[in-house]
């Protein structure tokens, strides 16, 4: 969901690419990644989470007409370490059985040098509070100047997991998760 959002404010800031009317995109799944990243007892751990619904639509000729709204599986949320995992999605953290989803809808794009910062609201655990993510896009190498068919689009920011009542094992899992989004847009209108 962020990753769209961010898609959308890269893509705008992009001096290069040539000017057009609003283009919906689609993810495509292959080579796209939501990574998170976080601290728990002094060493720095990671995730994955599934994107499982987006809807994009970009206007380079006025960022402000773009749009995101992205969906994430909370319960497919993966650690590598299945007890971390367990507790990550469990009551104290993301209670994933009441809480399946992560919900982004953006609220502005701004173009900024070298990429776009996109502005939305994020929803995790039933509450619902502002991010800001900077945005990056890049075209695959050898694709042609103005050819925005394909983009990627790669995502930063971060949050406080209490400002969203995740604060299970706060003794011991640090309070800032940091994301690391990199996303693969194919348009598709």
């Amino acid at each position: 969901m962020l990753l769209r959002a961010i898609l959308c404010l890269v893509v705008l800031a992009c001096g290069d690419l040539a000017v057009a009317a609003p283009a919906r995109y689609a993810l495509d799944p292959t080579g796209s990644e939501v990574r998170f990243s976080y601290v728990v007892g002094g060493v720095e751990a990671a995730g994955t989470m599934p994107v499982t619904a987006a809807d994009i639509v970009l206007d380079f000729d006025n960022a402000a007409a773009s749009g995101a709204r992205v969906t994430l599986s909370a319960e497919g949320a993966q650690t590598g370490v299945a007890l971390m995992t367990s507790a990550l999605k469990g009551n104290d953290v993301l209670d994933t059985d009441r809480f399946p989803d992560i919900r982004f809808r953006s609220t502005g794009f701004t173009a900024s040098p070298g990429g776009a910062v996109v502005r939305g609201d994020v929803t995790v655990r039933g509450v619902t509070r502002p991010l800001t993510l900077r945005a990056t896009i890049f075209r695959p190498e050898g694709s042609a100047p103005g050819d925005r068919t394909r983009l990627t689009v790669r995502l930063t920011g971060a949050i406080d997991r209490h400002a969203f009542g995740a604060s299970g094992y706060s003794g011991l899992v640090e309070p800032t998760v940091t994301l690391d989004i990199r996303a693969r847009l194919l348009r598709s209108d």
